[in-house]
């Protein structure tokens, strides 16, 4: 991924987070890249001024805790497989979330997860900053591209 490319990700996403912000980190950290969400969670919490929750791969079990927040803005940071170049950083929003069907081992919990909180609470933005992994296998390292990828997102939010 270019510099280009990872400064125009960070640069939208930043104009997403505003207001009240949740960000719900989402992934197996028994699996490899699948792990991702769960691990920028932990690295995030305390370090910037949003709630930060680890769904690892119940997001569903959070639901009640950010529909009490009620939050201007909820991102959501998991694997996803869209076809993409391994660690590979996308930003998806609005029509883009209703392809929620390329989710990798979250499919059905996550499109449910974002349907509820959609329906609960209306006005709030919800937004997936989604990385393409390369390993899903049973393991606990992240491949070494899924590796910089979450470097470059930590250092986004923490850096800013």
């Amino acid at each position: 991924m270019g510099k280009n490319s990872e400064v125009n990700t960070f640069e939208h996403l930043k104009l997403h987070l505003r207001g009240k912000v949740v960000i719900m980190g989402i992934g197996n950290t028994l699996r490899s890249d699948d792990g991702i969400g769960s691990i920028l969670a932990a690295r995030l919490q305390d370090k910037v001024p949003y709630i930060i929750y680890d769904g690892s791969s119940s997001p569903e079990n959070y639901l009640g805790k950010i529909i009490k927040d009620r939050p201007d803005t909820i991102l959501l940071i998991d694997a996803v497989d869209f076809g993409g170049e391994a660690g590979e950083i996308r930003f998806l929003e609005g029509e883009d979330i209703q392809t929620v069907n390329f989710f990798s081992t979250h499919d059905a919990s996550i499109s449910l997860a974002i349907s509820y909180l959609k329906n609960s609470l209306k006005s709030a933005g919800i937004f997936i900053l989604a990385i393409q992994p390369k390993i899903l296998e049973f393991g606990d390292k992240l491949s070494p591209k899924v590796a910089q990828a979450l470097k470059e997102i930590e250092g986004w939010f923490i850096n800013g």
